[in-house]
């Protein structure tokens, strides 16, 4: 009777034990597969990897919020193409307007204090819209560029537009307050700029790629405008996690902080380390460190576990894709290999699943070694469009596939020879 006791009891804490393991095994794959949990504290939030356009975090990413001086960075956008274009110079001289001049004394603005009869290089003045945000500076240069800011205004919803910046509207230059610029206030319903964090995820990652050399700009962390004159202002960057200021994390080379008493704190950043560069948003958080601190919790999430790796090595054959087809080549094919290293973005700890795909280019010869003669698309398992900033960002991840060899384009005598030869084979097949 004893032993059929003790049978039991043993029965009953092996059924609890397994019952326990399995359940901490789930709640483990639970916690695994489950996205970061930040606890962030503040209104919405985002973070990307810039090469690939993954999101890696977010928070409420597509509600419009006033993002205050974070649309400076269109303002930079529209700057860097119009120097781009030749439409300015960065050594133009600027001339402080009526309205440069009044911006420059509204209480509380960040500014560099422009005088009437004061003029400045566009750079000079740039540099201090990037490092220091001043909003004088800033409709100087919109009016520099456009005549006027309403008119630059147009210019920056049009590229919002062309960026897929889909939930932004911009009423100023600056992200001041349209109904807080005295004579120069817009008359309009919506007084403060609007942009969501992806939307603003997405004008950093534009601006750093299409004009890299912003980021030389930004990563400044003290700024000295009208240097060795009686006038000469000394400025600390407002972006603190730059070397040498009070919340610094290796790494930070950019971008641009924001404030208005709508928007609260905000900070659109960006990080590069191992070869992996993060875009992060942080917007409405309560304090001026604390959007630094939202970041950071970002950044060593995204930096302890993410990583980009290397899939395939530059030359290595694509299995399933290793010719493309030629015409009027003296062969009918051209073998191919990668143009570069392929490196995907990963979890650490785990082992993703890529499917490769080459579409290829219409092949006429001759064809030159190094030739690029198509794309290599890898496909994760299990990612999808909604997993990316935009969804055309999967589509874009793609890869150059060059001829490994060259490839003569054939006489005409080998290309007749080939047309009858393909003449009959054709009949042949027909008659089958």
């Amino acid at each position: 009777m004893k032993q059929k006791t003790w049978t039991r009891r043993l029965m009953s804490l092996y059924l609890s034990v397994a019952v326990f393991v399995t359940a901490m095994v789930g709640m483990t794959a639970t916690a695994e597969a489950a996205p970061a949990n930040l606890d962030l504290a503040a209104n919405s939030a985002i973070l990307v990897e810039e090469s690939t356009g993954r999101v890696l975090y977010s928070k409420n990413p597509d509600q419009p919020l006033p993002p205050a001086s974070m649309s400076k960075m269109m303002t930079e956008y529209l700057i860097q193409e119009a120097v781009q274009q030749k439409k300015i110079s960065w050594d133009d001289q600027v001339p402080v307007s009526e309205y440069a001049f009044y911006v420059a004394k509204i209480s509380d603005a960040s500014g560099v204090y422009l005088n009437a009869g004061e003029s400045f290089t566009v750079r000079e003045l740039y540099e201090a819209m990037a490092i220091v945000s001043a909003n004088d500076a800033t409709v100087l240069l919109a009016e520099k560029v456009a005549g006027s800011e309403p008119n630059f205004v147009q210019m920056m919803n049009k590229k919002a537009a062309e960026l897929g910046m889909k939930n932004t509207s911009f009423v100023t230059s600056s992200g001041l307050p349209a109904n807080e610029l005295g004579p120069y206030s817009v008359d309009t319903e919506q007084t403060e700029n609007l942009m969501s964090a992806r939307d603003s995820a997405i004008l950093a990652r534009a601006l750093i790629r299409d004009f890299p050399q912003a980021l030389e700009v930004s990563k400044v962390p003290r700024f000295t405008f009208r240097t060795g004159t009686p006038q000469e202002l000394k400025k600390a960057n407002y972006n603190w996690m730059l070397p040498g200021l009070n919340s610094f994390y290796d790494g930070v080379d950019g971008l641009k902080t924001g404030y208005t008493a709508a928007a609260q704190y905000c900070f659109t950043g960006t990080a590069s380390k191992d070869g992996m560069r993060l875009i992060s948003v942080v917007m409405g958080t309560e304090s001026n460190t604390k959007r630094f601190a939202e970041t950071k919790k970002m950044y060593d999430y995204g930096f302890s576990n993410y990583k980009v790796t290397k899939q395939m090595d530059k030359g290595a054959v694509v299995t399933g894709f290793d010719t493309a087809p030629l015409k009027n080549g003296v062969e009918l094919t051209v073998p191919v290999v990668t143009g570069n290293e392929v490196k995907v973005l990963t979890k650490i700890g785990t082992e993703p699943k890529f499917t490769p795909t080459v579409s290829f280019s219409e092949l006429s010869a001759p064809i030159a070694k190094d030739q690029v003669v198509g794309k290599l698309v890898l496909n994760e398992e299990g990612v999808k469009e909604s997993d990316y900033l935009q969804a055309e960002d999967m589509q874009k991840a793609s890869y150059d596939v060059v001829a490994a060899q060259e490839v003569e384009e054939a006489s005409w005598i080998r290309l007749f020879f080939r047309s009858i030869i393909q003449f009959f084979s054709g009949l042949f097949s027909s008659g089958k």
